[in-house]
């Protein structure tokens, strides 16, 4: 009989227990959600802080051929561009730094490539000069088009920056580790004063080469480095890196962090994404990954066009083959009629590239 009520009474306890431990399960999800909807909340508020624009679709060029193409459909190409505004001004300006970022929506794998400032395509209108002036001749919409139309691609979203938001999102993530050799530590310093006058911002001098956790305005003046060795095509490299390492350390910074970061940065930021892509990149940033990077044109030739050192692709045709081949392994593409006629006209005015060509297969040939 003792066993029995015994029995009764451990049931009894099993099940009071049973009770609290689902209860604290429910309350744990209840807390869970609570923070969701709060992080959400305070997510929305931030997001209005940011200058969302409408572009103007008729203006926004793509190649016919383009539009047809399927093999663009399963990614997102977002151009980023950094302006040298010193008045905060992002409509007009050149563009001190063009970024594709292409994302692979299946792998969530990220291929930036630059395209070199100096280079000399068509920037709209059969305007041909330095690439980077397009932006300020007609804002955003210029902008992407010259990328578009001399790219063969399909861009209709964008971010626009300039330098300090930069320098704001790496001082509150603590800094980034970047390492300089011999040369880049005397330029990086000399770049610092200007950002100083500029920001008001102070800074430490870099004893010379090594690793340092860089503050925002040493990254950036690292970032703006173009007369070492390599020039533009190196100074691009380090803002690609400098990207890559804002990434992954916010990808281990915490939502308060974050949340800082929102509310200084937000309002220094132009772009035409909708705050629900803005949320959904957000909560899959822990799944994105940058894979590899490169600059555009990949073969060149530095040469004096009317007067302006400029970059001209080896020729233009080869090269938006490459660029297709890195970003989305297309090893048939076959370039837009676009393309042929402004590779022709380069070819013609510069002599650079002549002895190079595309079949109809998209396979590179030359003439001996």
């Amino acid at each position: 009989m003792a066993k029995k009520k015994l029995n009764k009474a451990s049931k009894a306890y099993k099940r009071r227990k049973r009770r609290r431990i689902l209860f604290g399960i429910e309350l744990l999800i209840l807390l869970v959600l609570i923070s969701a909807l709060f992080v959400y909340a305070k997510l929305n508020q931030q997001l209005d802080k940011i200058d969302t624009k409408t572009l103007d679709m008729e203006k926004v060029e793509i190649n016919e051929e383009v539009v047809q193409n399927e093999k663009l459909t399963g990614y997102m190409n977002i151009a980023l561009f950094g302006l040298d505004s010193r008045d905060g001004n992002l409509e007009k300006g050149n563009s001190d730094t063009m970024i594709i970022a292409s994302i692979n929506n299946d792998t969530k794998e990220v291929r930036l490539i630059s395209l070199y400032r100096d280079t000399y395509l068509n920037v709209g209108d059969d305007t041909y000069t330095k690439c980077n002036a397009a932006y300020a001749y007609g804002g955003p919409e210029q902008a992407i088009s010259m990328m578009n139309t001399n790219l063969d691609l399909d861009i209709t979203q964008y971010v626009s920056v300039n330098f300090d938001s930069l320098i704001e999102v790496i001082d509150m993530l603590g800094g980034i580790e970047i390492e300089v050799d011999d040369q880049e530590y005397v330029h990086l310093n000399n770049y610092c004063v200007e950002l100083k006058e500029i920001t008001g911002k102070d800074y430490e001098k870099l004893p010379g080469p090594g690793t340092y956790n860089m503050t925002g305005i040493q990254a950036t003046a690292y970032a703006r480095i173009r007369y070492t060795s390599g020039n533009d095509f190196t100074r691009t490299e380090r803002q690609r890196e400098v990207i890559s390492k804002i990434v992954d350390k916010a990808k281990t910074a915490g939502v308060p962090t974050l949340m800082k970061i929102m509310d200084k940065v937000f309002p220094m930021i132009s772009t035409n994404l909708q705050k629900n892509e803005i949320i959904d990149m957000g909560m899959s940033m822990l799944s994105y990954q940058i894979t590899e990077t490169a600059g555009f044109p990949f073969e060149h030739t530095e040469k004096k066009v009317k007067k302006q050192d400029c970059v001209i692709p080896d020729n233009l045709e080869t090269n938006v083959v490459q660029l297709h081949q890195f970003l989305f392994a297309d090893e048939a593409y076959a370039p837009s009629d676009t393309i042929h006629k402004r590779s022709k006209y380069t070819v013609e005015l510069t002599g650079i590239g002549k002895n190079k060509s595309v079949d109809s297969s998209g396979d590179e040939s030359s003439e001996e």
